[in-house]
């Protein structure tokens, strides 16, 4: 019965210890928390870029009560990715695009992985790939992604479905 007991607590135990981010303090922050300001309608201002992000991925909405990305994150197309960017009015912005692969570069953590982003700030972000607006110059049907389980940029299909996260110019 107890090796039954500790079997069963390892493998409820072991999930959220495997999500958990994992940050080395030997490396210097890219992203530190004093470089943004989130907003109270779901919005981050970078102070460093002068970009406003959405605080969650598509998807997603931001509660104010519970400082929290509640739903659930979807993916798309690169093309969809592009018309959801142009229909999006998120706090009455009407000016949302998918970010290219310097702005989203932008957000990367370099200190941390899994994920490899400010998880003080950028809450509820998935390990896994993000579009940008980029696409590459020899493969056409394909766009540049950053995986945000290690940080690293990749080509990805643009029929291929992921997540994206906004962003627009501050004014």
């Amino acid at each position: 019965m107890k090796q039954k007991f500790s079997l069963v607590f390892a493998l409820l135990v072991q999930p959220s210890i495997a999500f958990a981010q994992t940050c080395f303090t030997q490396i210097p922050a890219s992203t530190p928390t004093t470089r943004f300001v989130v907003n109270e309608d779901g919005t981050v201002s970078d102070s460093k870029t002068g970009l406003m992000w959405q605080l969650c991925s598509y998807g997603q909405t931001y509660s104010v009560a519970d400082k929290v990305c509640t739903g659930t994150a979807a993916r798309v197309t690169w093309q969809q990715a592009l018309v959801v960017a142009k229909a999006n009015t998120t706090a009455n912005h009407d000016d949302w695009h998918v970010p290219n692969i310097k702005e989203l570069s932008t957000v990367v953590e370099h200190q941390c992985v899994e994920p490899s982003i400010n998880e003080k700030v950028f809450i509820g972000t998935r390990n896994e790939n993000y579009w940008t607006s980029t696409s590459d110059q020899v493969r056409t049907d394909h766009a540049w992604v950053y995986q945000f389980a290690d940080g690293k940029n990749n080509l990805k299909e643009k029929i291929s479905d992921l997540y994206i996260r906004l962003v627009r110019f501050e004014k």
